[in-house]
């Protein structure tokens, strides 16, 4: 009786163009009104190349760890980039507003870092195959600090406002329909502290609302945060955006309780804002 080599099953390829899908991916959306909104959650990025740092740019088979290298310009990574984790949140229009971690890190500096602390030096000797990149290394932030404020298309109209988020009236008690939390980025900073990137949405009747945080905590140097919160109101053609940056040096936190210290959600009022961005995203109406 004939008998058949089992063939392994095909490969599953990614919508966001990073490769095949290796493991299982966590998907989820609700529609609320006129928009969509949903996000995918899978697992780490893997932190060696799967083809023997054989793969070529562009190149099909190229593996995820190697598209993050040849789009990005850093030496290094966050220890955890969870490279599929994305949150989407899209218009019957086609206006679409979108949160990854490749576009948070693309805002990364590939620069002399001005921080200079002791684990900075302990980070690099951490990983082996800095030793022979001593250059790049040392101009390479290697808290990963980013600006990142969410990705839109064309379909969007950004311009600044004198409008505010009402947090007010976000406090105000209402159903949850929908909420989700999600991880971008993270990396401990060789046990000296911690980067973090995450999003959160959440869904109510009248509206959503999103927050976008990065969170650096330098252990005995300093705490930096960049939220952007998004807030669309029923019946709006918009979406209200701000962005607050914050910042003090542990040497200005004498007052506040050390506890306090890796909780974001503490310890942010208690850092000096040191800029603030209102803008408003219109949905661009056909013609």
């Amino acid at each position: 009786m004939a008998t058949t080599t089992p063939q392994p099953p095909p490969q599953v390829m990614g919508e966001d163009g990073l490769g095949p899908v290796r493991l299982p991916v966590d998907r989820e959306t609700h529609q609320f009104d006129d928009w969509t909104i949903g996000y995918t959650k899978s697992h780490i990025l893997k932190s060696v190349c799967v083809n023997d740092n054989r793969c070529v740019a562009g190149e099909e088979g190229c593996c995820e760890l190697c598209v993050y290298y040849f789009t990005l310009e850093l030496p290094h990574l966050p220890d955890m980039v969870f490279h599929r984790n994305v949150l989407r949140i899209t218009h019957t229009s086609g206006a679409q507003l979108e949160f990854n971690p490749i576009d948070a890190l693309k805002l990364v500096r590939n620069e002399k870092l001005d921080l200079k602390v002791a684990c900075s030096e302990e980070w690099r000797e951490s990983r082996p195959e800095a030793a022979h990149t001593t250059d790049k290394v040392k101009h390479f932030d290697w808290t990963f600090s980013t600006e990142y404020s969410g990705t839109t298309n064309e379909r969007f109209a950004v311009e600044p406002t004198d409008q505010r988020i009402d947090m007010f009236k976000l406090m105000r008690r209402e159903p949850i329909l929908f909420y989700h939390d999600l991880t971008l980025f993270e990396d401990e900073l060789h046990d000296h502290g911690i980067s973090l990137l995450s999003v959160k949405v959440r869904v109510m009747p009248s509206g959503f609302y999103i927050l976008l945080r990065f969170f650096l905590r330098v252990d005995g140097v300093l705490i930096r945060m960049n939220d952007t919160r998004f807030h669309y109101e029923k019946g709006n053609d918009y979406i209200l955006k701000e962005f607050t940056h914050r910042e003090a040096k542990v040497e200005q936190l004498k007052h506040v309780p050390p506890a306090l210290f890796t909780n974001p959600n503490e310890i942010v009022e208690q850092l000096p804002v040191i800029r603030k961005v209102n803008e408003k995203l219109t949905i661009v109406k056909s013609e």
